[in-house]
């Protein structure tokens, strides 16, 4: 570890919360119809938009009408990406002549893209024509993350109502979220990737002469623009196979610091818009903290693991000074690495500037145990928020058991239809990500995907599906997915999405229409320290409770063997 490396820690942190607010507040104009300056911009084309779609953006929905709004569209959405890929060999823009993408492919591709997860189970200059990448992908990035922040934002107006009936409206929310959100900020950050050495460009490859002679074919495309949207919608999916750890995805340590802010940037930004609607920032800063003190814990415990040298490498003569360097870019280095790690499975992002599986067995448990929690840390475009609700319900409810009352949160009391909602979301991520390692670690299907055996093996397993069900997409690096870990891991990644927004949209419904109730003196207050400090118990405790014995037959067996010196 080096005081430059804690420095850039501290750097990144530091922006973040600086950013939190002045986001917060334009999230906040945005989604309540308020002015704002792109508004007078935008505003025709808005209109314009709502009159050619047919969409009566005044009427407000309930909340069964907007979950099915969020459920009919990202279906629809599966089904036009799907035919994109298949057909993709009779469809223009596809310079290297790459052929249809294979159906189990095409459908574990569709359903990843759609439901914000993007795990890639392919190498992306070899399988997807410009066009899949643009048209296919590219959208979903912007559409799968507008939901998000769209069912965030019902969410929160279910707690800040009173005696209400809807939560908005789901179509008008996805218009004023891509509209000025995402596009706008895309824009500026493709424009600042270009200006860092990402190509923009619509030609297919390109022929060089190396160093040593020998002549070489490159991969280009519209890189630029894919890459700022799969930052900032915590979406992950790479135009190239090697993601971020790609020079033209991230060539420079600017272009890494600007992702990496640019995946926790409306993550945490909406925990000040919870604030905000509610009527008391102090709230979201409280969630805020909560986040930041599980982050901050992640990324010190990652940086401290992979600062230290493998020592099955350094038996082999290799300077062990600069630490566990195996799988990492050298122009980013530990700290910059570890610190990507951890942001990218914090929020449900999933791209990577370094391979998790060449982490020593601590460092690449923290990325794990991040998605096995749900990805509640900052978390993804609004995923994170609601995710994060779950687990603040549960700690109210937990303190209100203690204390013999009723509980609240928000002056709402929380009664035994939200609690229900509740458990079921948070008990299908380990339904998902236990049941399906279970599976493929006894069977033939499963096996043959894996590249190591033993703990290594096992933490493969357990990693993909954390990875799809907490919609994260990352990959340990070492899986190489086959008919029956397309299927599967398609099935986690729709239960990891739908099975909590439903639930969470129920539960908001429930809470817009319930009165709020007077503080008393046995009001346990949640915008304090006490509540940081409960809610985050919360989150390890039940984490660790259902994960515990998994994480035991992985990561953990491993680290014990690594310091027997048996290792590999």
């Amino acid at each position: 570890m080096s005081l430059s490396g804690w420095i850039t820690i501290a750097a990144f942190f530091l922006c973040v919360v600086a950013m939190t607010r002045p986001l917060g507040g334009y999230l906040q104009r945005v989604l309540e119809g308020q002015t704002h300056f792109l508004g007078r911009i935008f505003g025709p084309l808005e209109r314009g938009l709502y009159r050619i779609a047919g969409i009566r953006w005044e009427e407000e929905q309930s909340w069964m009408q907007y979950a099915t709004g969020v459920v009919l569209f990202s279906a629809v959405s599966f089904v036009v990406v799907y035919a994109l890929l298949r057909f993709q060999v009779l469809l223009p823009l596809n310079p290297a002549g790459l052929g249809p993408v294979a159906p189990d492919l095409a459908y574990n591709t569709s359903i990843s893209f759609v439901t914000n997860t993007n795990w890639q189970s392919y190498g992306g200059e070899t399988t997807m024509s410009h066009l899949s990448q643009m048209l296919a992908l590219a959208v979903q990035n912007f559409v799968s993350a507008a939901v998000g922040i769209a069912v965030a934002a019902a969410v929160i107006r279910g707690f800040a109502r009173r005696g209400a009936g809807t939560i908005g409206n789901v179509w008008t929310d996805l218009v004023r979220v891509t509209l000025y959100v995402l596009l706008p900020i895309s824009v500026v950050v493709a424009l600042l990737f270009v200006w860092q050495g990402v190509p923009q460009t619509l030609h297919g490859s390109v022929e060089v002469t190396t160093l040593e002679g020998a002549r070489q074919t490159i991969a280009l495309g519209p890189v630029a623009t894919q890459e700022a949207i799969k930052m900032l919608g915590t979406n992950g999916g790479g135009f190239f196979n090697t993601n971020s750890a790609h020079p033209f995805e991230n060539p420079t340590a600017l272009s890494n610091f600007v992702q990496m802010l640019c995946i926790f940037a409306l993550g945490a930004a909406l925990t000040n818009l919870f604030g905000r609607m509610v009527g008391r920032e102090r709230e979201g800063w409280a969630i805020f903290s909560a986040m930041a003190l599980l982050f901050l814990i992640g990324v010190g415990v990652t940086y401290w693991a992979e600062a230290h040298a493998n020592p099955a490498i350094a038996a082999l003569g290799v300077d062990p000074t600069l630490g566990n360097m195996e799988g990492k870019e050298t122009r980013f280095g530990i700290a910059a690495s570890a610190l990507f790690a951890t942001v990218t499975t914090d929020a449900s992002c999933g791209a990577v500037n370094a391979m998790h599986e060449s982490f020593l067995p601590l460092g690449g448990m923290v990325p794990l145990v991040n998605m096995m929690l749900g990805e509640v840390i900052i978390g993804g475009v609004g995923s994170g928020l609601y995710g994060f609700l779950l687990f603040a319900i549960i700690a109210v409810f937990m303190a209100g058991l203690m204390v013999g009352r009723t509980p609240e949160y928000l002056g709402k009391k929380i009664e035994a239809r939200e609690v229900k909602m509740t458990m079921l979301a948070v008990l299908c991520l380990p339904l998902v990500m236990l049941g399906f390692t279970a599976i493929a670690v006894v069977t033939e299907p499963g096996l043959s995907a894996l590249s190591a055996s033993g703990p290594h093996g096992f933490t493969e397993a357990l990693y993909a599906y954390s990875s799809a069900a907490a919609n994260n997409g990352s990959a340990f690096g070492g899986l190489t997915a086959n008919p029956f870990w397309n299927l599967t891991l398609g099935i986690g990644m729709v239960v990891g999405r739908f099975f909590i927004i439903i639930p969470v949209l129920a539960i908001a419904g429930a809470m817009a229409a319930k009165k709020v109730a007077p503080a008393t003196s046995g009001t346990f207050p949640t915008d304090n320290g006490l509540f940081i400090a409960l809610v985050s118990g919360v989150i390890v405790i039940v984490g660790g409770l259902t994960f515990l014995p998994a994480l035991a037959l992985g990561p953990i067996v491993e680290h014990l063997t690594m310091l027997r010196g048996t290792l590999f």
